[in-house]
C-alpha cells in the first residue's frame, strides 16, 4: 500500500490547541453570545449549558487557539535513516504560527512534499489555516488549497488512509496504534487535560513532548501501512 510515496519528502505534524479565553466566565458579553449560539448546537443533553460545553471550544478555530505544534520528517543517508523532531510553542499564538508556516515553507520550498497528521483534513490542517489567515500571516504552499482540484492538495491523513472510503466513524490514533502493534506514547497526559496543563500548570514543556510522541506515531502508522520498518528509539533525533 502506497508505494508511490517518497519517505523523504512527507512532513508529519500535529497540533494542540486550548480555548482562546481560560474559561467562559472571562469572555466578554459579545464573545459569551457567540459561544452560546455555538454550544445551542453541541449540547446533547439537558444539563448541558454554554459554560459547560466551554471545555470543547479549543477544538473550534473561531474560539481556540494554537499553543504548539510539533513536525517531524525522515531523513536517510547511508543505508540508515534518522526521524527528526521539533516542536514549536508558547503563549504567545501568532509567533507559534509564524514559526510554524516557516517551517512549512522552508521544507517544501520545491513543492512536491506533502503534509501528514492523523485527522489532519478535518481538524490540523483547516484549524492552521484559519488561525494564520485570523493574526494577518500568509498561508504557506502546504495549506493554500483554495481553488486546487482534490488531487493537488498536497495533504496524507492517516485516519482518511483508514477509512478506504468509509464515512462512518472516526477511529483514533491510540486505537490504530494498539491495533498495529505500534507503542503506546508513554505520557501522564491526554488531549483532554492539555488546557489545564496550560493555564492551570503553565507547563508548555510537558504539552510540546505529548504533542512529539503523537506526531512519531503518526509517522509509524504511515510506514505499517506502507509495510516499511518502524522508527527505533535510536533513530529519533530532538532537535530544540
Amino acid at each position: 500500500m502506497l508505494k508511490h510515496l517518497d519517505l523523504r519528502k512527507i512532513l508529519f505534524i500535529d497540533i494542540e490547541t486550548v480555548p482562546a479565553i481560560e474559561d467562559f466566565s472571562s469572555l466578554d458579553d459579545e464573545w459569551k453570545a457567540l459561544w452560546d449560539r455555538k454550544a445551542s448546537f453541541l449540547s446533547k443533553a439537558e444539563e448541558e449549558d454554554a459554560e459547560s460545553l466551554y471545555k470543547r471550544a479549543g477544538i473550534y478555530a473561531e474560539f481556540g487557539k494554537v499553543i504548539c505544534a510539533s513536525l517531524g520528517y525522515l531523513h536517510f543517508r547511508e543505508g540508515t535513516k534518522e526521524f527528526r523532531l521539533t516542536s514549536i510553542y508558547g503563549e504567545d499564538e501568532k509567533e507559534v504560527l509564524e514559526k510554524t508556516a516557516s517551517l512549512l515553507i522552508r521544507f517544501n520550498k520545491d513543492q512536491d512534499h506533502l503534509l501528514c497528521a492523523h485527522n489532519g483534513k478535518e481538524f490540523d490542517f483547516p484549524f492552521l489555516a484559519r488561525r494564520m489567515l485570523i493574526h494577518g500571516i500568509e498561508l504557506p504552499y502546504l495549506l493554500d488549497i483554495a481553488g486546487r482540484k482534490p488531487w493537488e492538495v498536497q495533504h496524507l491523513d492517516t485516519m482518511q488512509l483508514w477509512k478506504f472510503g468509509d464515512y462512518k466513524h472516526y477511529t483514533s490514533l491510540k486505537l490504530l496504534c494498539r491495533l498495529f502493534g505500534i507503542a503506546s506514547p508513554k505520557s501522564d497526559m491526554d488531549g483532554s487535560q492539555v488546557a489545564e496543563v496550560f493555564y492551570k500548570e503553565k507547563d508548555l514543556k510537558r504539552i510540546s513532548e505529548y504533542c512529539q510522541e503523537d506526531t512519531l506515531a503518526v509517522a509509524q502508522l504511515l510506514l505499517k501501512f506502507m509495510g516499511e520498518d518502524p522508527i527505533e528509539a535510536n533513530e529519533i533525533i530532538r532537535v530544540e
